[in-house]
């Protein structure tokens, strides 16, 4: 009978229970200081903007529409006041009172450190912080502007602080706001969206409560919403995608999984590639029992490292006869082997473990790792394209899901593993907002024999899929078995030209048709207005930046370099999906 996944131990390391604990001692990163200052300074700022609205709207704005009418506001709701009404209207502002803000805060940062199998500390501080935040900077900003209460009446009582900011719906903004953003990136279950989205609504619920119970102006509110929401991405960006926050030390490194060596393996046997930051003993154990379902037979675990995140691995096991290749683990992981697969023949399985898994969800694989393994096990062999790339500094590999260079990649840059590890995708959204102004790049572009091209750019992608995160495709023809890759270049300018690229994205969700690229190039010297958005395809592009730029590979940054060279590999990947998923 073959044995289960084996059990961590200290006495095999020599590590005894005092090495353990000191390994689980510092949680919190390292460099607290400096992540303190990254907290201060932004906070200042934003107590500062605040403070100067308000001043604003208490002085020489206050004369202006729609300051002018901001009364009535309060007055319509007087008018319609009934007892249900009131009754509704305490219960919502009873969610932003600060002794159930302070419970449910409370509540939340135990659960989060005692429910999970592993304690999440980063994301208890996150809401904790958030809170006590947006806290401080109301009470600053209440001290520095005096601002009379509507003249209406009042269903509470009119507490000393002023009318600006409304203190329980910034509260209730930092807390539910934040609960939200933790439950997208935590939960896997489909739930997660509705639930979200109520979570979402409860500030704005408190927001109306206070202006129906005569306690605040819309103004009011508004700034409420604006502190909790800042000081949410203050602490985000801090915590989630600063990367002069050092990760918390990991195990000792001899503390690891133990495996099965290369001399104990038999022929035809079954690896499994594993990145142990995304994949739990638990999870492991769960993979085990699905694959001795289906026949396999004492599979061999094969730990990932920091300095070999797959390659090694998976070409170890090719070499020692693996018949079946199991990769559990994100984007990189699963690039990191299917670049050691290429051309061998040798049956990729993809279990999704990680924060993008763009390749599985452009698969069609389930992204729970052990119906993702079950599903695809019942399944065929396909043969994948794959992509070739290389440039200066960067040496020849492959990629599996998308490669390219600027906005995406600067993007990326700003997001460290830790981050995507912590908060999973949002971790994108929070650090996108300190690449939006990356600058637009010169560039060069020669695609198969066709002439050379030069443009302007903000974004290139090289896809082998075409659809992100969100559902969102950004490459709507993009398929990974045509023997083509696709080339996406964004160049859009001003408020109109985003929204105008956004506007052919989302056509594009819905166009089945390959854009053929005599159709979507612009030829050299004709003058002809740049358009936001092209579709290129390809078999061998020519990439050169007149500048070194961020770049990717499969979601993972890669060094900056002025040019990239990529072409396709017909059928170089062999993947095992579920019947009709490809």
């Amino acid at each position: 009978m073959p044995t289960s996944v084996p059990e961590r131990a200290a006495g095999a390391t020599g590590q005894g229970p005092e090495a353990v604990r000191r390994s689980r001692s510092s949680v919190l990163p390292r460099g607290t200081g400096r992540t303190a200052v990254r907290i201060g300074v932004p906070t200042v700022c934003q107590a500062a903007l605040l403070v100067g609205f308000g001043l604003l709207i208490t002085g020489p704005a206050g004369n202006v529409w729609p300051l002018t009418v901001e009364d009535n506001v309060n007055e319509g709701f007087e008018r319609i006041r009934t007892g249900p009404l009131t009754t509704l209207s305490y219960l919502g502002s009873e969610a932003g009172n600060t002794l159930t803000v302070i419970a449910i805060t409370l509540l939340s940062c135990v659960a989060l450190l005692l429910i999970p199998r592993l304690p999440m500390w980063r994301q208890a501080v996150f809401l904790a912080v958030a809170v006590s935040l947006q806290s401080l900077v109301f009470l600053a900003i209440t001290e520095s502007v005096d601002r009379t209460r509507p003249d209406v009446h009042r269903l509470d009582a009119s507490p000393p602080t002023s009318s600006y900011t409304s203190g329980h719906t910034g509260a209730a903004t930092a807390l539910y706001a934040g609960l939200a953003v933790l439950v997208l990136s935590r939960v896997r279950r489909p739930w997660r969206w509705p639930l979200a989205g109520l979570l979402f609504l409860v500030p704005l619920t408190v927001g109306v409560a206070r202006l129906y119970r005569g306690m605040h102006h819309p103004t009011d509110v508004i700034g409420g919403m604006a502190n909790g929401a800042l000081s949410l991405l203050v602490v985000g960006r801090a915590l989630f995608t600063d990367r002069s926050v050092a990760a918390a030390p990991s195990s000792p490194s001899g503390h690891t999984e133990a495996t099965v060596g290369a001399k104990e393996r038999e022929p035809g046997s079954t690896a499994v590639v594993f990145n142990p930051t995304v994949t739990g003993k638990a999870d492991r154990e769960r993979l085990l029992r699905i694959l001795e379902q289906h026949g396999h037979r004492a599979p061999v675990f094969i730990e990932t490292t920091a300095e070999d995140p797959g390659t090694g691995q998976a070409a170890g096991a090719v070499r020692d006869g693996a018949t079946l290749v199991v990769v559990c683990g994100g984007d990189g992981t699963v690039r990191a082997a299917a670049d050691a697969l290429a051309g061998s023949g040798v049956p990729l399985v993809v279990v999704p473990c990680g924060t993008g898994n763009l390749l599985a969800r452009n698969l069609g694989l389930p992204l729970t790792p052990a119906t993702a393994l079950d599903a695809a096990l019942s399944g065929t062999p396909h043969r994948l394209d794959l992509g070739r790339i290389e440039g200066d500094g960067l040496a020849s590999t492959h990629f599996a899901a998308m490669s390219g260079a600027g906005l995406d990649a600067a993007m990326l840059e700003h997001t460290d593993d830790r981050a995507k590890s912590a908060v999973g995708w949002p971790a994108y959204l929070l650090a996108i907002v300190g690449t939006l102004r990356t600058p637009r790049m010169r560039l060069t572009v020669r695609l198969d024999d066709a002439p050379v091209l030069h443009r302007t750019t903000r974004m290139v992608l090289v896809a082998n899929v075409g659809s992100v995160q969100g559902g969102l495709t950004l490459l709507p023809a993009a398929r990974p078995d045509d023997g083509l890759l696709d080339l996406l270049i964004l160049d859009p300018r001003g408020p109109g030209g985003w929204m105008r690229a956004l506007g052919v994205l989302m056509r594009g969700r819905r166009q089945n048709a390959r854009p053929t690229t005599v159709d979507t190039l612009v030829p050299e010297g004709t003058g002809t207005k740049s358009v936001p958005v092209e579709f290129l395809t390809f078999r061998r592009a020519e990439l050169t930046f007149s500048a070194p730029q961020s770049r990717e590979l499969d979601g993972d940054p890669v060094s900056h370099g002025r040019r990239l060279t990529a072409e396709v590999r017909p059928g170089a990947l062999t993947v095992l999906l579920p019947t009709g998923e490809k």
